[in-house]
Parts: structure tokens; sequence; C-alpha cells
């Protein structure tokens, strides 16, 4: 799909293209057409008022839909300050790009929704040739479920047997919805076999083996015969059926080419030995995946000599930060930095604050803190300053974000700052996944100022 498809095209559900074959394109747009499509109407239907900050006061009672297809100006359409807004072009052109990337590379690809949390992102993600969605936690794949998402990997155990009671029911009720989650334990193992036996469970849940990135990294089994005894015991019930392997290569300890390429091929070979051994004989495919946002570029490379299996091999991809990028963290990392000929992703974020105090030459505050920007990894960016008395926007010259009380940013400026009480201040964001969670709503807007649409966040 183009980058340059019509923004406004963002607010609608479109047939997914750049998928490998008919059949997949097929299942893809089956998987991603009446239910969403209903459940993203409801969305729109949904009543503007005081529960979601920064909308405009003389909105209150104006449907989502109805407010968007005013196509008011964020700066002179009655929003208040401080305002989260996502740049419609950024949004189109990063979701256009990693859909190339992955058909370049041969990878299918299942960003991980709890970056954003927004249905309507969702959609537009499949719509640009996603497999599927990735989740954290059950509540994750719930929301994901409620807007009609057919395909979900789970990217960490399930041992709740509350939500495996749901999980039973729902792939019960359904048999178009596919789930892959992961296991790393025996004990896990046992925990989801009685869970899904009590519920009573008709269809097996499908479960990757999760080998861990090393010792002292997050989840996973460390080695590659406690990966063994994991999938015997899978073997052992059968509430529970082997689909393939995975893991998460940025936890790698010290990560840098080399050593995560080398754990990517252990990865490899894991695949390679369990599907000898005839672990995988009831499965129509072998899952493989890894890949967040930091090394696709490497999990690219090593899954393209994945060697002949005894059956096709899904290679999934499952980078999320990608949607909004960022202006800190994500673009220092972002693997686009060391392939710079694939492409380049763009921040889409942009915090609007007003500057309410200008007690010295040195210093200012605007009416955004830690309640409205990311601040666990980065401090905001001034980038742009919107002049409170013309509207012209200029460079954010000589303005630091120097820290955040939680309604107040705190900004140090130079004898080149131009700042007056009034004034806009427009910032960049770091780490995506803390930015989307501070708002519910968030103005979807064209270079121009105008809001096309609201992004709906479920956190």
């Amino acid at each position: 799909m183009a980058a340059g498809r019509r923004t406004d095209e963002l607010n609608g559900l479109h047939g997914p293209d750049g998928l490998d074959g008919p059949k997949e394109a097929k299942e893809a747009k089956e998987a991603s057409s009446p239910s969403v499509l209903k459940a993203l109407d409801a969305l729109s239907g949904e009543r503007v008022d005081h529960r979601f900050k920064s909308l405009p006061p003389d909105a209150d009672g104006l449907t989502v839909g109805a407010l968007a297809a005013e196509r008011r100006s964020l700066f002179t359409g009655g929003f208040t300050t401080p305002v989260l807004a996502l740049s419609a072009e950024s949004v189109e052109h990063n979701l256009a790009l990693l859909e190339t990337y992955s058909e370049r590379h041969g990878l299918a690809f299942a960003p991980h929704g709890k970056t954003s949390m927004s249905p309507r992102l969702f959609a537009r993600q499949l719509e640009h040739g996603a497999w599927g969605i990735t989740a954290a936690v059950p509540h994750q794949a719930r929301v994901y479920r409620a807007f009609g998402v057919q395909r979900i990997f789970l990217a960490n155990e399930v041992v709740d047997a509350a939500a495996l009671r749901w999980l039973a029911a729902e792939l019960d009720s359904d048999p178009g919805f596919r789930f892959v989650c992961y296991v790393d334990s025996v004990r896990g193992v046992e925990l989801m076999d009685e869970a899904l036996r009590a519920a009573g469970a008709g269809r097996p849940v499908e479960v990757v083996v999760e080998l861990g990135a090393g010792e002292g990294a997050r989840t996973g089994a460390r080695t590659e015969a406690e990966c063994a005894a994991v999938a015997d015991a899978v073997a052992a019930v059968p509430t529970l059926r082997l689909t393939g392997v995975a893991g998460y290569e940025g936890e790698v300890p010290g990560a840098d080419g080399e050593s995560v390429r080398a754990w990517l091929r252990r990865l490899v070979a894991l695949a390679a030995e369990f599907d000898a051994a005839g672990r995988f004989d009831g499965t129509d495919e072998i899952v493989l995946s890894a890949g967040g946002s930091a090394w696709f570029d490497a999990v690219a490379d090593v899954f393209a000599d994945v060697p002949a299996l005894s059956r096709p091999v899904l290679k999934l991809l499952r980078s999320g930060a990608y949607v909004s990028h960022d202006d800190v963290h994500y673009r220092h990392l972002t693997p686009f930095n060391r392939v710079p000929e694939e492409g380049s992703l763009q921040p889409a974020f942009r915090l609007w604050a007003q500057v309410v105090s200008r007690p010295s030459p040195e210093q200012a505050f605007v009416n955004a803190g830690k309640r409205d920007a990311a601040y666990d990894l980065d401090m905001p960016v001034a980038q742009v300053v919107r002049d409170g008395r013309t509207g012209e926007i200029r460079p954010a010259t000589g303005i630091t974000v120097a820290r955040l009380s939680d309604q107040h940013g705190w900004l140090t400026t130079t004898s080149d700052a131009a700042l007056e009480v009034g004034d806009w201040v427009g910032m960049g964001l770091s780490h995506p996944c803390t930015s989307f969670d501070k708002w519910q709503l968030i103005p979807l807007v064209e270079a121009d100022g105008t809001v096309t649409d609201l992004i709906r966040t479920f956190f």
C-alpha cells in the first residue's frame, strides 16, 4: 500500500493488501471485516464529554465521529491545552514502511498492540498486511477480541485460571479465532492444563516454547534442555499444542549486533531440533517469532537463513513502537539507522502545552507535566513555538524541558528564546508506550493542524 494514501482513509477500513498470496489475503480480509467494522462504528458513536481531556468544551454531547467530521483546527477549534496530537501523515508513512519492510524480508507481522491499545490503529495495521496483533497480558487480548481481532499472539505465559477460562470460551465459540502464547516452564504447562481441563476446553491452545535471552534476562527457559523439558510437558497434555518457538532478542544481556544474531541463531536451531524430533507433528505450520523495535534488522537477517523444515514456517515479527515512533529513545535505537537504504520512520507525536508563567528570563512554565507526557526514559524535547499573538510557528530556539511536575513543565530558556505567556510550545516525546497510555482520545492531525479523527485507547 502506498505511503501516499489519503489521510482521510484513516477514518475507515479497507481490504488488506500486500500479503503473500490469495489464501492469506482472503483470511486477513475475513479477520478484519464485519466485527471490526461494527466495533469501530461503535467507537465513532461514543459521546464526547468531560471524561476526555483537551477536547473542545463546546463539543460536549457530540459523537466522536461527528466531532471528527467537523475537521476543526487543533489550534483555533476549541481544543484546550495541554493536548497530545498524532500526525496523520507520519502514522500513514510508518504503517506503510513496516508493511513494505516485512514483505521485502519474507516476514509475517504481528505488531505489539500494547504500544497504542488503539483498536482503530489495530485496524489500520491489519489493513497494512499484519497477520494479527501481539498482546502481553490477557486484558489486552480481551480488548482485541472486543474489536474483532482474529489472530492474537500473546508474548507471555498465561497461568491465570480466570483468563484461561475466558480463552477457552473464546476459542470454542469462534472456530476462526487463532491464539498463540508462550510457555517457558513445566509448572506453567501444568497450570494451563489444569485450568483448561476445568473449563472443559474443546480446542487445544497453541503454544510456543520461549527461549530466554540469557542469564539475567527476562522470561524464557534458559537452556535448550529446559526448552525440551517444557516441550515434553506440552506433549503430555491434550489441552495444549506445540506450534513453535519464540523469544525476545531485546533482552540479550549487553545486546549488540553480534550477540543478538547469535541468540537468534540459537532460536532457529531450536526450531530445527524440535522439528527433527517430531515435536511439531500436530501442527500445519511452525511458528518462529522474535522482534522488538530495536533489532528487527537482525531478525530479518537471521530468519532469512532458516533451513528447510518439515512444514511451512511462519516467521513472525512483533515490533510495535513503529506506529508512532518517537523523538528520542526509538529515534536512536531504530534499526533504520543501521540500514538507511530501507527507509526511515517518522516521529508522529507532538504534545502542545501553553506557557502559563514566565517568572524570569531564564525560566518558563507550561501546563503539561507527568500526567500528560512520557517521562520514564527521557524528557520531552521542545521543538516549535506557536506565537500566542499571531499564530506563527517558529523553532523552539533556546528552550529546554528541564523537568516535569505533575501538571507543569519546567522550561529553561536562553537569551535566544522569544517566549511569553500564552504561547504554545510543541514538544516531541520519548517512548510511545507511555505516551499513548496517558490519553483516552488523541486527535489525529494533518500537517496544517486539521483534526481528521480521534484515536481511542484502552489501557
